[in-house]
C-alpha cells in the first residue's frame, strides 16, 4: 500500500526515485547501527576524568530496558507497534486525506519503526546540516521512504530488537539521546531502574523535547507525563500498569535532578576540571596531532586509559596553590611531572596554581600554561645545555672553569662587546661543573659556552626535550609567527645568541619536565605522552601514533649531567633552602634559573623514577617582576627588579609536591659517571 498508494495519490510518482538495492542497502545500515558513541577518559586507575561528544549517549541492550519504558514508549508513540509490519495503515489512511488535500505532510501517523529510520538518518547517518536537513524534511516522498525501510526492518529485525534500537537513537532533549543516557541525565539512574513516572516523562519528553524540557517547562512536561502514565493503563497496551499505580504514578513529582547528570563534554567543564583540565587539555592536543579529529573522539566511542596519576596531580595541585593562591593577581606557578623509562616517558600530572577553566575573575585560564611555550625563559636552567655540550665533548663535571666577577666577549652577535655578570650572592673564582651547576655563575658559563660551540648548545637542548619551544617559526624579532620559515633554533645561531646559556628562551614547563625525564632515562628521548592504551567501541585496542623513543645523548653524557646537576639541592645549592624545609632526603638532579628582571623562574628536577619542572612567572599586566616576602603570596613589585628565585617559590612548589609523589617509591641512586 505505501508503494502503490501513496505514488498515485501525489500524481505520477516522480517524488520516489529509490531503488530496491538502496532500500536494501540503507536497512542493513539501519540494522547494525553504528551509532555515534561518546568516549570515555580514564585516569591511569581507570576512574573517569573527562568525557567527549556531540551527543551524549550509553548503549544499551534489550535486557537493560525496564519494560515500564517499553510500556510507556509504546502507549504513547505507537499503541499497535506490536501488531503492524512496520506502518500503521489505520493511521495512515486516516492521515493521507489530509496531507492530499494540503499538498504536503500536515499529519504523521508514524510508527516507532518509521520513527527510528527518521531518527538514525538525521541523528546517524547524517554527515552535515543539509543531509539532517533532507532527512527531516516535510514531504510525502520522505514519508514513502521512511514506510518502505520501515517495512523492509520489520522483515529482518525482531520487535524487540527494532524498539531497542528506537530507544537507542531517539532524542530526549539536553543534548541527550537514548534511554540510558536519558535516564542517567534526568534521573541518575539506569535504563533498567526507572520506574512509572520516571519512563513515562522521558516518553513524554520524546513528543518535544525543548518545549517538554522539564527544568524549563515544568508544568507542561507533568501535564504530558500524566496523559502517558493513563495510556499506560489502558487494555491494549501490552506492558499495561494497573489503574492504582497509575494514580500514585500521577502523585509523583517530576523528580529531576538538578543540575542534570549529564557529565561535561569538554576539559573546560570536566569533572574536576580545575584539577584535572590542562592534562585533559594535553591529551585531546596530543590526539589531534596523532590523527585522532575532534569529530572522531567526539563520535567514536572510544576508551581512553591515560597516564594522569590522580594522586601526583592532586599533591602537585596543591603545593603551585599553597604557594601561589589561584586568584593572585597575574602570577601564575604551574607544574609538570614525567616519569623517565626507556620506552616511554609518561606524563603524570599537569597543574597549575590556576584552575583551568573560562572565568579569569575565579583564577581561571583556558590556555594550557602547563604545556605551552611561555613567552618567558628559565633562566639559568640553560646552563645544562651548555654543560650537556661540553660533557659530550668530553668534559668531566669535575673538570674545573674560571668563575670571575665579570666576563667580557666578542665571540657573540656580530662579534661586538658583550660583558656579562654573575647574580648577587654568587662568588668568583674557579670551581668545577659540578658546583658551577649548583651556584649558577653566568660568566663562567658564557666562558664555557664560547668553547664547546653555541651551535652545539643549541642542538643537544633539542634533542633532550626542547622540541616544540626550539622549533616553532619566529619572525625576524624572535617572536612566534607561523607565516615565517625560520625556527627559533636556526635563529638563534643566525644571530649567534650567547644569552642562550643564560635561558631568555620562552619555554613550555612540560618540555623542561621531559629534559629532565631524558637524562633520568640515559639519555633516552620519548615523547611526553599522556595515553596509557585506547580501546573502540568493541574493546580492540587502538594503535596511537607517536613519535618513537630514540637516544639522542650517549648515557655517558647523561651520567655526566645527573652527577653535574646533583648538588643543587644541598648546602651551598641554590634550592637548598626550599629543599630542607621540606625534608628532602633522596638523590636528586636539579637546577634553578631566574631572568633578568625576575619576571619568570624556574626549577628542574628528577630522581631515576620521576621529573618535575615548576615556573613561576608574571601572566598579566602590568607584567612586572616578582617579590617574595616570606611566606606571604608573591606579587609584581617592579618593571626592574624584584627578588623572585628558582630556589624561592618554584622550588618550594616543586619539593613538597615530589615528596608526595615518591611516598612509597624505594630510594634510588642516581647513576655514576
Amino acid at each position: 500500500m505505501a508503494s502503490l498508494m501513496l505514488p498515485a495519490a501525489i500524481g505520477a510518482g516522480a517524488m520516489v526515485n529509490e531503488t530496491t538495492s538502496a532500500m536494501s542497502r540503507m536497512s542493513d545500515s539501519l540494522e547494525k547501527a553504528r551509532m555515534p558513541l561518546t568516549t570515555d577518559v580514564l585516569d591511569r586507575n581507570g576512574d573517569p576524568i573527562a568525557h567527549f561528544y556531540d551527543d551524549y549517549r550509553i548503549p544499551t541492550s534489550s535486557d537493560e530496558i525496564a519494560d515500564t519504558m517499553r510500556s510507556a514508549i509504546t502507549a504513547i508513540e505507537d499503541k499497535r507497534f506490536w501488531d503492524h509490519n512496520g506502518v500503521d495503515w489505520q493511521g495512515t489512511m486516516r492521515a493521507l486525506a489530509t496531507n492530499i488535500s494540503s499538498g504536503s505532510v500536515q499529519e504523521g501517523a508514524s510508527t516507532i519503526t518509521q520513527q527510528y529510520v527518521k531518527n538514525y538518518l538525521v541523528h546517524v547517518a547524517a554527515d552535515n546540516k543539509v543531509e539532517r536537513h533532507d532527512a527531516q524534511a516535510t514531504t510525502i516522498a520522505r514519508k514513502l521512504r521512511e514506510a518502505r525501510l520501515a517495512v523492509e526492518l520489520e522483515r529482518t529485525m525482531s520487535k524487540d530488537e527494532i524498539l531497542t534500537s528506537y530507544l537507542n537513537v531517539v532524542p530526549f532533549g539536553n543534548q541527550t539521546f537514548g534511554v540510558g543516557a536519558a535516564a542517567q541525565t534526568y534521573f541518575g539512574v539506569s535504563s533498567d531502574q526507572l520506574n512509572i513516572q520516571q519512563a513515562a516523562l522521558l516518553a513524554a519528553i520524546v513528543n518535544a523535547p525543548g518545549a517538554l524540557n522539564p527544568n524549563s517547562n515544568p508544568d507542561a512536561a507533568r501535564e504530558r507525563r500524566n496523559e502517558v502514565i493513563d495510556r499506560m493503563a489502558q487494555p491494549n497496551n501490552n506492558f499495561r500498569i494497573t489503574k492504582e499505580d497509575a494514580e500514585r504514578a500521577k502523585q509523583q513529582p517530576l523528580g529531576v535532578l538538578s543540575p542534570l547528570g549529564r557529565p561535561p563534554s569538554s576539559c573546560v567543564s570536566a569533572g574536576g576540571s580545575a584539577t584535572n583540565g590542562f592534562f585533559c587539555s594535553y591529551l585531546r592536543d596530543y590526539l589531534n596531532e596523532a590523527g585522532f579529529s575532534d569529530k572522531e573522539l567526539e563520535n567514536g566511542g572510544y576508551t581512553i586509559r591515560t597516564t594522569m596519576d590522580p594522586e601526583a596531580t592532586k599533591s602537585a595541585k596543591k603545593a603551585a596553590e599553597a604557594q601561589v593562591p589561584k586568584n593572585s593577581d597575574n602570577i601564575a606557578n604551574p607544574m609538570a611531572i614525567v616519569e623517565p623509562g626507556q620506552n616511554s616517558h609518561k606524563v603524570r600530572a599537569l597543574v597549575a596554581n590556576r584552575d583551568y577553566g573560562n572565568d579569569a575573575s575565579k583564577g581561571q585560564t583556558a590556555y594550557n600554561i602547563t604545556t605551552e611555550v611561555i613567552p618567558y625563559g628559565s633562566g639559568s636552567v640553560f646552563k645544562i645545555f651548555t654543560a650537556a655540550a661540553a660533557i659530550q665533548q668530553g668534559w668531566s663535571p669535575n673538570d674545573t672553569i674560571p668563575v670571575p666577577s665579570a666576563y667580557t666577549t666578542h665571540q657573540f652577535g656580530h662579534g661586538q662587546q658583550w660583558t656579562v655578570h654573575n647574580a648577587e650572592g654568587v662568588s668568583s673564582g674557579s670551581r668545577s661543573l659540578r658546583d658551577a651547576l649548583a651556584t649558577s655563575p653566568n660568566t663562567g658559563f658564557v666562558w664555557l659556552l664560547e668553547r664547546v660551540g653555541l651551535n652545539n648548545a643549541v642542538d643537544v637542548a633539542k634533542k633532550l626535550g626542547l622540541r616544540h619551544s626550539l622549533t616553532r617559526k619566529v619572525d625576524a624579532d624572535g617572536e612566534s609567527a607561523t607565516d615565517k620559515k625560520i625556527t627559533k633554533a636556526k635563529d638563534i645561531k643566525q644571530s649567534r645568541q650567547g644569552s642562550f646559556t643564560l635561558g631568555v628562551t620562552p619555554v613550555s614547563v612540560l618540555e623542561l619536565s621531559n629534559v629532565m625525564a631524558t637524562i633520568a632515562s640515559h639519555g633516552k628521548w620519548c615523547p611526553p605522552t599522556p595515553v596509557e592504551s585506547i580501546t573502540d567501541r568493541d574493546g580492540n585496542p587502538v594503535q596511537v601514533n607517536e613519535q618513537p623513543c630514540s637516544q639522542v645523548v650517549a648515557p655517558r653524557t647523561a651520567h655526566g649531567l645527573a652527577q653535574g646537576l646533583s648538588d643543587d639541592h644541598k648546602a651551598g645549592g641554590t634550592s637548598h633552602a626550599a629543599a630542607e624545609a621540606a625534608g628532602w632526603s633522596r638523590p636528586l638532579m636539579a637546577k634553578t634559573g631566574t631572568t633578568q628582571y625576575y619576571q619568570s623562574a624556574v626549577l628542574v628536577g628528577a630522581t631515576p623514577q620521576m621529573a618535575g619542572a615548576v615556573m613561576t612567572y608574571t601572566d598579566g599586566p602590568p607584567y612586572e617582576g616578582i617579590c617574595v616576602n616570606g611566606s606571604a603570596a608573591p606579587y609584581q613589585c617592579s618593571d626592574t627588579g624584584g627578588n623572585l628565585y628558582g630556589g624561592t617559590i618554584p622550588a618550594r612548589t616543586f619539593y613538597p609536591a615530589m615528596n608526595t609523589v615518591h611516598e612509597g617509591l624505594p630510594v634510588k641512586q642516581l647513576p655514576k659517571f
